[in-house]
């Protein structure tokens, strides 16, 4: 979607006329490492300090955040300007049952949360909508992404070549360390075999759900340049909250939105 920068405690994927889409990152020095998620950490009071600080550095408030209340599904939902500020404050208001939003109205800022689950964000060029998804691995395999992008093109007039994709900063297949039900599933999709590993020594799978991701979007008509990956991994990286690494850890959140 462009090249990636770091301003303070968020990376930026893209900001030109039209679009702003980034991720924020682990900041020790911030109220709760900047957790962005009301559902994790422990002071619920930081991560919405955490959300006014970010949607004002965007040029937004807060009630112009969109939130899902993300179950692992392959759910999605398209909102509107109605749907401003859900989830934003609070858990019980926030889109219900959903892991990707996607959106035709300009100043929504669409989220998704993560602690080594895929994120993805997206805009279309010339039907001008944007979207956020949250692909963990149950999202992967029940194929939430596949699901998303053939309803857009079917539904939403959507070119395949016409979308811009960002993966977002995710768990490695290093870190990725799953028994053999996962890998089945993951095997099941039939396209996912290049990206699994397994280790001898321990018995273990290694998957790379990114590129399992970037294998979805491809099948989906969207040309390889159109999508941008960003490698950094949330166990590895100093940026990152991992859920592997820490039970108890903030998440990021992933955003986009159409100026």
């Amino acid at each position: 979607m462009g090249a990636e920068g770091i301003d303070v405690n968020r990376k930026i994927y893209i900001d030109n006329d039209s679009y702003i889409a980034g991720m924020t990152v682990k900041d020790p020095q911030a109220k709760g490492g900047n957790n962005l998620a009301l559902h994790a950490g422990t002071h619920r009071e930081h991560s919405l300090e955490n959300r006014e600080a970010l949607l004002a550095s965007l040029g937004y408030s807060i009630d112009e955040l969109v939130c899902a209340n993300q179950t692992h599904s392959n759910h999605f939902r398209k909102v509107t300007r109605a749907d401003a500020g859900k989830g934003a404050r609070i858990l019980d208001d926030a889109i219900a049952d959903t892991d990707a939003l996607y959106t035709r109205d300009t100043g929504l800022v669409l989220s998704s949360f993560a602690a080594d689950c895929v994120p993805v964000t997206f805009y279309h060029v010339t039907e001008e909508l944007v979207g956020a998804v949250h692909s963990g691995w149950q999202g992967t395999v029940k194929e939430l992404v596949p699901h998303l992008f053939a309803h857009l093109i079917a539904n939403e007039n959507c070119a395949p070549e016409g979308f811009h994709v960002q993966i977002g900063m995710a768990l490695s297949q290093e870190k990725f360390e799953v028994d053999e039900d996962v890998y089945v599933k993951f095997k099941a999709l039939g396209y996912a075999d290049p990206f699994i590993d397994f280790n001898e020594k321990t018995g273990k799978y290694h998957i790379d759900n990114q590129l399992t991701v970037k294998t979805q979007l491809e099948r989906a008509g969207i040309p390889a340049e159109h999508i941008d990956i960003d490698r950094s991994c949330t166990f590895k990286s100093l940026d990152g909250f991992s859920y592997r690494e820490d039970r108890q850890c903030g998440r990021h959140m992933a955003y986009i939105v159409k100026k």
